[in-house]
């Protein structure tokens, strides 16, 4: 498994993972489920793939929401199939719920969606949301992302049928699981969000945005989709102006970054290695597999 904050070059080290051992890459991303999300998601190319099967990407509609649940079951199946090939899984991603998903075994309630509800809450702001979910559910909106309109509604929705959230159950899984971190300095972090967001903008993620539109995702939809999308719906818009936009879109890509760290560093399973030390991780890597052989 190959994990860590946005930036870090996750996708690239993953891709030479299973070039040398023999994988098949599943991704552990949000966002890269929905097709059509390239650009503003850093969706790995054709080119970039290296002949590398991966898997979890463009699974679902944009229109519809994808939930964590979803992810599980498919994530399981594909890790299964390509076990049974003889390959080597690499799941590869910063989306800690996912990852944890699969890794934990956590088992989802099975609460199904209320559209009724989800329309009446649509209408309210962010803040109004959270300060819903708080009332309900005070535990959830301590760890909740807050500013994502989306999760705030799955949580009120789950709150509504349960009381509140669920200590969630645990069925561990079978397999075992090598955790590979990547980190980088906060200054060197900082100055890749940079560049990589003006790499995207250069590459055409506005139009991405503007396309996405006219094919029939409301602007309120990819105002959900969060970050990227949701700004630059924003400036379309024309509620922002275009320099606004991007000085907004660093900053809450940084704090994005940082809410992915604080997900992590709980975890005391993940080695964490720079992205540079790849022969450092090709080592531990090494040692993994030949200690899972030997049993």
């Amino acid at each position: 498994m190959v994990l860590g904050k946005t930036a870090t070059g996750k996708s690239d080290l993953a891709v030479r993972l299973a070039k040398k051992f023999g994988g098949e890459v599943i991704s552990a991303d949000s966002r890269q489920v929905y097709r059509g999300l390239n650009l503003g998601t850093g969706k790995i190319t054709k080119r970039e793939m290296c002949g590398i099967p991966h898997h979890l990407l463009d699974v679902a509609d944009p229109k519809k929401q994808f939930s964590v649940a979803e992810y599980k079951k498919l994530a399981e199946k594909a890790i299964s199939e390509i076990i049974s090939r003889g390959k080597l899984p690499i799941i590869c991603g910063g989306t800690g719920l996912y990852i944890d998903s699969v890794t934990n075994g956590t088992i989802f309630p099975e609460v199904p969606p209320n559209p009724k509800l989800r329309k009446q809450l649509g209408n309210k702001t962010i803040k109004q949301l959270f300060e819903i979910l708080k009332k309900l559910d005070p535990r959830r909106a301590k760890t909740i992302d807050a500013n994502n309109p989306r999760r705030l509604i799955r949580a009120i929705e789950i709150a509504r049928v349960l009381g509140k959230s669920p200590n969630l159950e645990v069925e561990l899984p079978s397999w075992e699981i090598l955790k590979i971190g990547l980190d980088l300095q906060s200054e060197i972090l900082r100055k890749k969000i940079h560049r990589r967001l003006l790499s995207r903008i250069n590459k055409g993620m506005i139009a991405e945005v503007r396309n996405l539109n006219k094919n029939g995702l409301s602007w309120k939809r990819l105002e959900a989709l969060g970050l990227e999308y949701r700004y630059l719906a924003y400036f379309l818009q024309k509620k922002i102006t275009k320099n606004e936009t991007l000085k907004k879109l660093e900053t809450e890509i940084w704090r994005y970054s940082k809410r992915q760290g604080t997900w992590f560093k709980q975890d005391k399973e993940i080695k964490w290695f720079e992205p540079s030390g790849y022969g450092k991780i090709e080592k531990e890597t090494e040692k993994f597999l030949k200690t899972k052989r030997a049993r």
